[in-house]
């Protein structure tokens, strides 16, 4: 089964419910390589990535919007307070056994919260593959556990009208701190959209590079940067930036219409 480290607590049970900070940004291939070499003095591998090639893990996210793509265009314009949901997963494969959640992500103020709840296999296929919209609406909250998740999720289906529009593919190589266990780090690279409305499109089915030759570094913690990664930011004069991946996808896909 793919590591999924973000999945899990130190104790090996999967973890829900996260809130924290994150901040984004976006590096150039060179840099992104002084950086991870400078990084090692203060953080090391997740230990669920020690035995995966490159020492990073897949990551599938399925988005869902609605028409007027109002998630999209909340995270375009710095909406403080929104969320939106996802199918997330870490293989492309169909067959596999690979946990499957409905997340809910969002932000309060500066705040980055996500809650997510894990689906159950379905009883037809034997598999978690989630086509839509032909009889899926009714088969993916059959696999949701009665909960406030499921109960936004169901809201926002029939009052926001969302549907799944955009998959999002990528891979991590995930760090954290050797002194604060609050304090991690991600180098998210090799980011592909696919305009689709299932977590597992066909072949047939045609990906975009998105920001080819960049990295994304996410950095999640709950109180404050280490002083370490301050300076080294501020050694390189690399800024923060906004950025989404979900968007970045959208975007390349040609799946928003831009009225500026």
């Amino acid at each position: 089964m793919p590591a999924q480290p973000q999945t899990h607590r130190r104790d090996g049970q999967t973890k829900l419910h996260f809130s924290r900070f994150e901040f984004k940004y976006v590096l150039p291939e060179a840099l992104r390589e002084e950086l991870e070499t400078q990084f090692q003095y203060f953080v090391e591998l997740d230990p669920f990535v020690a035995d995966q090639p490159g020492s990073k893990y897949f990551v599938r996210s399925l988005y869902f919007d609605n028409e007027q793509r109002t998630h999209y265009w909340e995270k375009e314009e710095g909406i403080k307070h929104r969320q939106k949901f996802r199918l997330r997963t870490y293989t492309d494969d169909r067959a596999s056994d690979t946990p499957q959640f409905l997340e809910i992500k969002g932000r309060h103020n500066n705040l980055v919260f996500k809650h997510r709840t894990p689906l159950k296999k379905g009883s037809s296929t034997g598999s978690y593959g989630l086509p839509f919209p032909s009889a899926t609406t009714h088969d993916l909250l059959a696999r949701i556990e009665p909960g406030p998740i499921r109960d936004q999720f169901e809201f926002d289906l029939h009052r926001r009208k969302i549907q799944p529009v955009t998959l999002v593919d990528y891979r991590r190589r995930p760090y954290v701190s050797k002194y604060d266990p609050e304090f991690r780090m991600t180098f998210d690279d090799t980011l592909r959209g696919i305009a689709t409305d299932t977590l597992f499109p066909s072949g047939m089915a045609r990906s975009r590079a998105v920001l080819p030759g960049y990295t994304i570094l996410e950095v999640k913690f709950r109180f404050h940067l280490p002083k370490w990664f301050h300076r080294l930011i501020q050694s390189t004069e690399l800024r923060r930036v906004s950025i989404s991946k979900f968007c970045a996808c959208m975007k390349a896909l040609d799946q928003v219409e831009d009225f500026g």
